[in-house]
């Protein structure tokens, strides 16, 4: 009976896109580049261009987070940055207990996504289409309205992080440590998400996005699947929620708001839905663009969206689409 489900499972999908060969090789030469972004500041002195970097290897872990529950799954989650809010408010509440290591508040800020994203899960799962979208905005209101109300923290006006954070001596001693430790992470949400692509969850939980009623006849338990995915999703979103506190030494309640979750989707669509690094891709696309404009121009928003319109006529299936090739 396995082989038959594994067989059912395997078919349809080897008929879709699969990556050609520059495609497998481009991801470890970027890899290769962002390793050696720490020579280039060496000989260039390029200080702000380092936090650049580090703040787009974050938000592709954040993206990359939801291309698996949006892309793979077809789950539309309108509220996926209010988990990296969680993540973030994680670390506040470490450094304000007046506790020092990162290591443990990163692992708490994982632990309460998930968890959160556990219980919105289990209400929103049970609903399609547009209901679990607003649900799932409705959620992320909630969170963001609660967060608002921490006084402790800051309230509405945000919580800035005096206190130092420490990542252990020998990475506190080297002038990149922070930057290995992001780009480690990063490092390993692709090859999970890689290897999650093509072991059998994966291949479950795209089929029970392309057709539910066949792989709920076929015994899989599509509810468990969905769930544990957006549980997954949640708690990398916590990380990279938590990576970002500790850059910038800042939390605010409105990085939890709708518009940076709607922005986290803009970035997955661009790069490509269900693409192995589509989420990457997007979100490098979006924050190098943003950069570029607002560097020329304070009315950067209108030539960015003429831009990203042209993006999605001439790659209607994403940029990362452009990259790979269809084996029939």
């Amino acid at each position: 009976m396995s082989a038959s489900i594994d067989e059912h499972l395997a078919v349809p999908l080897a008929r879709a896109s699969r990556p050609g060969i520059g495609a497998r090789a481009l991801p470890w030469l970027v890899l290769l580049g962002f390793m050696l972004v720490p020579v280039l500041d060496q000989i260039w002195g390029l200080n702000y261009y380092m936090g650049f970097v580090c703040r787009l290897l974050i938000m592709m872990i954040a993206a990359s987070s939801l291309n698996f529950i949006l892309g793979y799954g077809g789950m539309v989650a309108l509220g996926h940055a209010s988990f990296m809010g969680v993540g973030a408010y994680a670390l506040v509440a470490w450094v304000d207990a007046g506790f020092d290591s990162a290591w443990i508040a990163w692992g708490i800020g994982v632990a309460l996504s998930a968890v959160l994203s556990l219980l919105i899960g289990l209400v929103a799962l049970r609903t399609r289409g547009v209901y679990f979208i607003m649900i799932t905005l409705a959620f992320a209101e909630m969170l963001y309205y609660f967060a608002v109300s921490l006084s402790t923290y800051g309230g509405d006006d945000g919580y800035s992080i005096y206190f130092p954070l420490t990542l252990g001596q020998w990475l506190d001693d080297w002038a990149y440590g922070f930057y290995a430790v992001v780009l480690g992470f990063a490092v390993l949400v692709y090859f999970l998400t890689a290897r999650l692509e093509h072991a059998r969850f994966g291949y479950a939980l795209k089929g029970a996005r392309d057709n539910e009623s066949r792989m709920q006849a076929l015994g899989f338990p599509v509810f468990r699947i969905r769930l544990l995915a957006f549980v997954g999703a949640g708690a990398i979103a916590g990380l990279a929620g938590g990576l970002l506190a500790f850059q910038d030494s800042f939390v605010s309640p409105s990085s939890m708001q709708w518009t940076h979750s709607a922005i986290l989707i803009v970035m997955v669509v661009i790069g490509g839905m269900g693409h192995r690094w589509g989420g990457a891709l997007g979100a490098a696309i979006w924050l190098v663009l943003e950069e570029f404009l607002r560097m020329h121009t304070d009315y950067w928003h209108w030539p960015m969206g003429l831009l990203l319109l042209v993006i999605v006529f001439v790659a209607p299936r994403g940029v990362a689409g452009l990259f790979t090739r269809v084996r029939s």
